[in-house]
């Protein structure tokens, strides 16, 4: 058994395990594509998505440099790293709280 926690922050917005992931990729590749490759989705998906998380927040979460010759690649903010971060706290507290351990125990293994 593992939780998966997703907010909607409005009807059209939504940040969940795979916006999470997308972010932590970027970060570790520092590249959208490679990012996007990691789980299996087109460039575009990948961009769109992270245009997505750029509109969602107060400022940016991803920064990108054009590609070409010598240029390229993406990083995330600090407020990306904080947003990612802050999401990964409140999954592992909703995942020890006393109410999903309890329910946890009463299921079949």
């Amino acid at each position: 058994m593992r939780l998966t926690l997703r907010i909607d922050i409005n009807d059209q917005q939504k940040f969940g395990p795979g916006k999470a992931r997308l972010l932590e990729l970027v970060d570790e590749h520092g590249s959208i594509t490679a990012a996007g490759r990691a789980m299996g989705m087109s460039y575009r998906r990948a961009w769109m998505l992270i245009d997505d998380l750029n509109t969602m927040f107060a400022a940016k979460l991803v920064e990108a440099k054009p590609g070409g010759t010598g240029g390229g690649g993406a990083h995330l903010t600090d407020l990306g790293r904080d947003v990612v971060a802050a999401y990964r706290r409140i999954e592992a507290h909703a995942a020890s709280a006393p109410d999903l351990i309890a329910l946890r125990a009463r299921m079949r293994s």
